[in-house]
């Protein structure tokens, strides 16, 4: 019977129904009956084509399963040739290097990101550094990135962070005023913004409190 309603939602349903969400469901239920389907996929695209593209997919299907050893090893795999210092492959290494708490690797890994892609812009590359800076405890470092990160940050993320590093350095009246300014904006917010940052935005309810 599992196995009826399975091959239901996960094959019949989304050609019947079509649209994001039924692709979504075919998709989350093919991962729960197979879930190193992927993974399989990913390795053996790379045994193939052993190009960039199929080195990045396996990694990341690596990272979600925090094999950051495996994941390391293909990243650097793809950092050869033209792509020596791809910058989408030398984030996702920093990214594997933070996994496993090899913060002075990752922040190598994003400083060569940086040094030879200077026009590359990503949120998520300078919280990542941001972070990493933090577990080296490098904090006045830290500090200055999440100030001229949190404010445009997409997400309430930076900014908690941001607040948390302001407490911890013992700067309380800051933590608290970038706490409440982050709150209050949220309660300006469209009710989908809020429901997206929930687990941030309870965190800072929680340190205010």
């Amino acid at each position: 019977m599992v196995g009826s309603i399975a091959y239901v939602v996960a094959e019949v349903l989304p050609d019947v129904l079509g649209g994001r969400t039924a692709r979504r469901a075919k998709s989350g239920v093919q991962r729960m009956m197979d879930p190193d389907r992927d993974l399989r996929r990913a390795s053996a695209e790379v045994e193939i084509s052993g190009n960039v593209d199929a080195r990045r997919r396996l990694a990341e299907e690596l990272l979600e399963r925090s094999q950051f050893d495996a994941a390391i090893d293909v990243y650097q795999g793809g950092l050869r040739g033209i792509f020596e210092h791809d910058p989408t492959l030398l984030l996702g290494l920093a990214r594997a290097y933070f996994g496993k708490q090899d913060y002075a690797a990752a922040r190598a890994a994003l400083e060569r990101l940086i040094q030879h892609n200077p026009d590359f812009r990503s949120a998520d590359a300078q919280l990542l550094y941001a972070r990493t800076l933090e577990g080296e405890n490098a904090l006045a470092e830290a500090e200055q990135v999440y100030e001229t990160l949190a404010p445009g940050f997409p997400g309430a993320e930076a900014r908690l962070r941001y607040g948390l590093l302001l407490k911890r350095r013992g700067k309380l009246p800051e933590a608290q005023r970038v706490l409440k300014d982050l709150l209050d904006a949220a309660r300006l917010g469209p009710p989908h913004y809020r429901k997206a940052q929930a687990e941030w935005l309870e965190r800072a309810r929680r340190e205010l409190s």
